[in-house]
């Protein structure tokens, strides 16, 4: 209670009326090659140089440390903003010495002002903004040696000073990449939305399919939200077309050749038996993938599996993956996605739940854990006695609200994830931790060298309807079937084996010779009028 009366006043911290400012520090990046990975740094309480509510610099004359913290506080965004604000207010409430200055500014209303009212305060660090536009803007706008700590996953926005506390995609998309070598994936194909962000994670994707040494064997884009784009999209992705077709001419085959052909018994029943198991089939044929990794939110992913199913693709017949994106949604309840694994940040920890719970009435989103994050990483630089980079450079990392992260100096960041897996109860459960530390590195991938992936069209040798049925010897030339599929690129897999059936002759009738010296003669058709024009001598 007490907390909620004080936040009515913490849109300008000042708890000393000291006067002064502090001058920013300029080596910026200056000590970081020099710096050692170790043990991450724990933030539940911010700075290690500073416990909770240690008066640092609390006396008179002491100067004023000054943050600015730019969010989206009003508009359509204004619930992010609020949450982030909530989190920035509860850690610097724990830990804010008497001498630390935090001023809000709202980016919703006009960018351009609130970086000039931010800036013109002279602040020594900046938490915010949220969207890539705003921190392109304020990256442009203000001196290099102030840091900033922002909440965009756009990486084209970083640089010059500029970090973001976001998960960034690349991270989630080479965690569920290696996942998939560990699963032994022979082959997979990517389904992604078709925006600059999908292109590049499929760009990400395929550049961890490399380093794992697994084949891509197509790319698919759709158009996000469109149940229309999504069904072409998986239809061409199942190659639902070809082996539907396949399957059609095999049951033609099978069929024509009981109809008009002289038959054994027991080649009679054999295909009899063929043709009956086909016609229980929508589709034959091998895929060229022996797993989908879906790169777009749970909403699309749950259409596109459904779709995939519909047309003979499921679990069953290649392994599901996915991304953080699925965090949130309700893909777990989805009986469709059971034992698909997707790659996503640990829970946040309880200490912060319960007293962002405690103190809001509700419960914490991500981006309140990133902002709590930022705030503490924020005083913990202003009041280290190391260099800015220093602190927030450091190599091993920190521990906080979502888990082991570092900043890098390009901006990036790398978040250790954990891989989580769908079960049959709508549940989705841990099968693979998140890392507790940088010491082994975690990711192979760099952000700076990731291209936008194009669409690939499916590599893959076709669907002969020949190799999935079993036909007499004499009759395999005349009843000869072309390979459905468009773009055949890959080498003719061994046939697929069926299963041999066996049926001992009753008679001398049925005997079937197969010696290899036994030759058999084509017999010529008999026109019965031919016959009976013949003069027969007695």
């Amino acid at each position: 209670m007490y907390m909620n009366k004080v936040f009515g006043f913490l849109a300008i911290l000042i708890l000393s009326a000291c006067a002064g400012d502090t001058t920013p520090r300029t080596d910026w990046y200056g000590e970081y090659n020099a710096l050692e990975t170790g043990t991450p740094v724990a933030l539940q309480y911010g700075s290690p140089d500073m416990q909770p509510g240690t008066p640092t610099d609390n006396l008179v004359g002491a100067p004023v440390h000054r943050m600015a913290v730019m969010l989206p506080l009003s508009g359509d965004a204004a619930n992010t903003g609020r949450a982030i604000r909530n989190a920035i207010e509860i850690a610097t409430l724990q830990s804010a010495p008497q001498n630390l200055s935090v001023a809000f500014y709202d980016t919703a209303r006009d960018t351009s002002v609130a970086i000039s009212d931010a800036l013109a305060t002279n602040p020594e660090i900046i938490i915010g903004p949220v969207f890539a536009d705003n921190v392109r803007a304020l990256r442009d706008a203000k001196p290099e040696n102030i840091p900033v700590l922002s909440f965009t996953s756009d990486a084209t926005a970083l640089g010059d000073g500029v970090m973001t506390m976001a998960l960034l995609p690349i991270n989630s998309t080479e965690a569920i990449v290696r996942e998939m070598s560990s699963d032994n994936v022979t082959g997979f194909i990517i389904l992604a939305p078709d925006t600059e962000s999908g292109h590049l994670m499929a760009g990400a994707a395929q550049s961890a399919a490399g380093i794992y040494n697994i084949p891509i064997t197509g790319i698919f884009y759709y158009s996000e939200n469109n149940t229309e784009s999504i069904k072409s999209t998986t239809l061409a992705a199942s190659m639902n077309t070809a082996r539907a077709a396949a399957n059609t001419r095999a049951r033609e085959i099978l069929s024509d050749i009981l109809t008009n052909e002289r038959l054994t018994i027991l080649e009679e029943s054999a295909l009899n038996i063929q043709l009956e198991r086909m016609s229980k089939m929508d589709v034959i044929g091998q895929l060229p993938y022996d797993a989908v990794l879906f790169l777009g939110n749970g909403d699309d992913t749950e259409t596109l599996a459904s779709f995939m199913r519909y047309y003979g693709v499921s679990t069953r017949d290649a392994r599901f993956y996915g991304t953080a994106l699925w965090d949130g949604s309700d893909i777990t309840s989805d009986i469709t996605m059971i034992g698909a694994k997707y790659a996503t940040l640990p829970e946040m920890t309880p200490s912060f739940v319960n007293l962002y719970e405690r103190v809001t009435g509700a419960l914490p989103d991500r981006m309140a854990g990133f902002g709590y994050d930022a705030a503490n990483m924020a005083m913990g630089m202003i009041y280290s006695h190391k260099s800015d980079a220093a602190y927030l450079l450091d190599p091993s990392g920190y521990a906080g609200a979502s888990g082991l992260y570092r900043l890098e100096p390009g901006g990036e960041n790398e978040r250790a994830l954990q891989i989580m897996q769908i079960a049959g109860d709508g549940n989705a459960h841990i099968v693979r931790g998140a890392a507790t530390n940088f010491i082994t590195p975690i990711y192979s991938l760099e952000q700076g060298k990731i291209k936008p992936a194009d669409d690939m069209e499916l590599e893959t040798p076709g669907v002969n309807p020949d190799d999935y049925i079993s036909i007499p010897v004499r009759l395999t030339e005349k009843y000869e079937s072309e390979t459905y599929g468009t773009h055949l690129t890959a080498p003719t897999p061994a046939p697929h084996a069926f299963e041999t059936i066996t049926i001992l002759p009753e008679d001398d009738r049925d005997i079937v010779i197969t010696s290899p010296d036994f030759k058999p003669v084509t017999l010529e058709s008999i026109n019965r009028t031919y016959i009976d024009e013949i003069e027969i001598e007695e």
